[in-house]
C-alpha cells in the first residue's frame, strides 16, 4: 500500500506501525529517514522567522492563496498513492483535508483519505488505531497503545499522591500570546500540575497578556507551535520584554522554561507520552525522574530552562 503522510504526527505513528510512507510533508523529521522521501506540499510562510511576523505572513498566505499550504500536484501523482493521511484539526499547523480533496481530483490514482482530528490523547490512541486498520496493522496499533496507556499509567500513579500541584501555562505562540489547549491541559494535570487557563480538548486560543498576568503561574513553558529550542531561544524577547514580566511568579521562582514545542507540544502523535513523562519530571522530580540532562539544560540566562 502506498501511503502519503501529510503530517508530522502521521508519520511518526505510521513508521511505528512498520509503515514507510512514500510521500510525506515538508515537515516530517521523525524518524530522520522520513526525510528521504518526497516532500508532496509546501508552506507560503517563512517557518525561520519571528514569531510576529509568522503570524503576519498566515494572514497573508490565507488572503492571497486561501491558506498557509499548497500541495505538489506532480509530486503526488508520481508517488501513487492508495492513502492519505490528513488533518482537520488545523489549517495553520498542517494540510487540510479540504486541499487534499482539490488534489486528489488532479491526479490518476484514486486514494482513499483518511482525517484525523484530535483533541485529546485518547483521540491521538484512536487515531493510531484507525491508521492501523486503514492498513492492515490493527495487531501492532493495539499492543502500541497498550505500551503508551502503561506509560501513562505510571505517571498517573506517580503523582496521584502529590499534594502540591504547582498552576501551569503552557504558551504554543509567542506574538501574540496563545495558551495551548487541546491535549495540553490533561497531560498538565496527569503530570501533576494545575492548568487553569484552558479546559479539556479547548482549541488552543490568543490572550491578553494581562490574562497570564492575573493567572501568574507557578509555572510558565515556552512551546512555540512549529520552533525548537534554538528558534525558541530568538524569540525569547517576545516574553521577556513583555510589562510585568520579572514580577511573575514563575520568573521570580526559576521556574520559566522552554520545550520544543514542534516536537513534543504541538504534535499529536505518540511521543505525546514522552512530554508527559518529561513535564512530571520537571514539575515533580521528587516523585517522577527528571530529564536527562540533554533535555533539561539552561539557555538564555537562569530564568529561561529547557525541556
Amino acid at each position: 500500500m502506498n501511503v502519503v503522510s501529510l503530517l508530522p504526527s502521521a508519520t511518526e505513528i505510521c513508521y511505528a506501525l512498520g509503515i514507510e510512507p512514500v510521500g510525506v510533508s515538508h515537515e516530517c523529521d521523525v524518524p530522520p529517514e522520513a526525510t528521504d522521501h518526497p516532500s508532496i506540499n509546501y508552506a507560503h510562510v517563512d517557518p525561520t522567522a519571528s514569531s510576529g511576523e509568522i503570524d503576519a505572513q498566515v494572514l497573508e498566505a490565507e488572503a492571497e492563496h486561501g491558506g498557509v499550504y499548497g500541495i505538489d500536484i506532480d509530486a503526488l501523482d508520481r508517488v501513487d498513492p492508495d492513502l492519505i493521511v490528513t488533518q482537520g484539526i488545523c489549517d495553520v499547523c498542517a494540510v487540510d483535508e479540504v486541499l487534499v480533496a482539490d488534489a486528489i481530483e488532479e491526479i490518476e490514482a484514486d486514494p482513499e483519505v483518511l482525517t484525523t482530528d484530535p483533541h485529546s490523547v485518547g483521540d491521538v490512541l484512536d487515531d493510531i488505531r484507525t491508521v492501523g486498520a486503514a492498513t492492515g496493522r490493527e495487531e501492532r496499533a493495539a499492543e502500541l497503545v497498550t505500551d503508551l496507556e502503561a506509560r501513562i499509567e505510571r505517571v498517573r500513579a506517580a503523582t496521584a499522591e502529590v499534594k502540591e500541584r504547582p498552576e501551569v501555562a503552557i504558551l504554543d505562540w509567542l506574538d501574540p500570546v496563545m495558551v495551548a489547549g487541546h491535549w495540553m491541559p490533561e497531560i498538565v494535570e496527569w503530570a501533576g500540575g494545575e492548568y487553569g487557563l484552558a479546559d479539556h480538548g479547548q482549541r488552543s486560543t490568543p490572550r491578553e497578556w494581562e490574562q497570564i498576568q492575573e493567572y501568574d503561574p507557578d509555572v510558565l513553558i515556552a512551546a512555540p507551535c512549529g520552533f525548537d529550542l534554538e528558534q525558541t531561544a530568538e524569540n525569547r524577547t517576545d516574553l521577556i520584554e513583555r510589562p510585568g514580566w520579572a514580577d511573575l511568579h514563575a520568573v521570580e521562582t526559576g521556574r520559566v522554561y522552554a520545550m520544543d514545542g514542534h516536537h513534543y507540544v504541538n504534535r499529536p502523535g505518540p511521543r505525546l507520552v514522552d512530554t508527559l513523562e518529561h513535564l512530571a519530571g520537571v514539575l515533580h522530580p521528587d516523585v517522577v525522574d527528571a530529564p536527562p540532562e540533554d533535555v533539561a539544560t539552561a539557555f538564555a540566562g537562569p530564568e529561561l530552562r529547557t525541556l
